[in-house]
């Protein structure tokens, strides 16, 4: 069975109702997990653990559809050509 790698990301957005973050460089990284389910128990926990500020809001990236291993050339493999 494929790895299914999943990221879990937040931080202060500008306007809560867009997805723009205040300031790139204070992005928090959770982690990298290995199935959904733990990925959305991490994202879970910092969601709940930053309720009280309306601006931060955290995310779950699924890493494993950034690369088709059906195709001999994926959307990031041309990024580098």
């Amino acid at each position: 069975m494929a790895q299914r790698l999943h990221l879990v990301f937040g931080g202060e957005l500008v306007d809560p109702s867009k997805n723009v973050f205040r300031n790139v460089d204070d992005i928090h990284i959770v982690g990298i997990f290995p199935d959904y389910q733990s990925a959305y128990n991490a994202w879970k926990a910092e969601a709940q653990r930053t309720v009280d500020n309306a601006h931060m809001r955290y995310y779950i990236a699924h890493l494993h559809r950034l690369r088709d291993e059906e195709s001999s050339e994926s959307a990031t493999e041309e990024l580098g050509d």
